[in-house]
């Protein structure tokens, strides 16, 4: 109990003595930690919207002319069996004439009822694990073999740019928040040696008397978990406000639940730990 007493006394102590250096190292952990939520916001926001745009994502099978009623029925049974395929909308020859009417704003093809050129088809959907290239090549060479299948059309090219940006967005992200990350353990650790300095000559005096290493750094220590903690509070509160502050139409703004902000600011509390510890290494030669 003693000794707990003594680290908070001195930890308290060494935040009251230098209060320039506690509040310097607070703002500049809470601009860091505030930089590494907001691309952490955006990383969350950009999934989803790239999730929600994954499902508008339709392949559409084209029947041949010769195929009968029945042969329609056994593609359609073929089709659905295939693994990663969810639902499944057939679309008859009238139903293309008013899809095409509808997109062009007139009927084209007035006067030619028995004479209707446009195909028969198949829209399916597929699930959320096989919306890949990988996948959808997959279900496109096994619909391909069924007989009676004519083409097969989706957005291929458009989801190979989406995979590759999105992987490409994933790299970076990860390439930042280490950056960040290690500012945080730099600038922390700076502000720790300023202010062991003052007060590096008390503690050399108390590991003669025989202070165990450990315990003359655990003030340290303890200073370097709070400031580190209160300033990863401090940027998720800023964090959260600008989200109230601003909204998107057509980007929704994804915030991490509320678990992983509480492992967020006990990461960057225990960061600031391990911090201290680089601080105050000298000083325990």
């Amino acid at each position: 109990m003693t000794q707990a007493r003594f680290v908070l006394r001195e930890s308290a102590k060494t935040l009251y003595r230098h209060p320039t250096i506690a509040l310097g190292s607070v703002l500049s952990l809470t601009l860091i930690f505030l930089l590494f939520m907001i691309f952490w916001v955006a990383a969350l926001s950009t999934d989803r919207f790239y999730t929600d745009m994954l499902r508008q994502v339709q392949m559409e099978v084209f029947i041949a002319e010769s195929v009968t009623d029945s042969g329609l029925v056994r593609i359609a049974s073929a089709v659905r069996s295939i693994d990663g395929v969810d639902s499944l909308r057939q679309v008859s020859k009238e139903d293309a004439r008013q899809e095409l009417a509808r997109l062009v704003g007139l009927d084209l093809l007035v006067g030619y009822d028995t004479l209707n050129p446009l195909p028969r088809s198949m829209i399916l959907t597929v699930k959320q694990p096989s919306l890949t290239v990988a996948e959808m090549m997959r279900i496109e060479q096994t619909i391909s073999v069924i007989p009676g299948v004519e083409d097969i059309l989706y957005s291929r090219d458009w989801l190979v740019k989406a995979e590759q940006t999105r992987s490409a967005i994933s790299t970076v992200g990860f390439a930042i928040g280490l950056l960040i990350l290690l500012t945080a353990v730099i600038t922390s650790s700076n502000s720790i040696r300023l202010m062991t300095r003052a007060r590096g000559f008390g503690f050399h005096q108390m590991m003669l008397l025989g202070a165990g290493r450990f315990f003359v750094a655990a003030p340290f220590l303890l200073e370097g978990f709070v400031i580190a903690g209160i300033s990863a509070l401090f940027g998720w509160l800023a964090t959260w406000y600008g989200h109230t502050r601003v909204e998107f139409t057509q980007f929704p703004i994804v915030l991490p639940t509320a678990k992983y902000i509480l492992l967020f600011c006990l990461s960057a509390a225990m960061l600031g730990a391990i911090s201290g510890l680089l601080g105050v290494r000298k000083l325990l030669r």
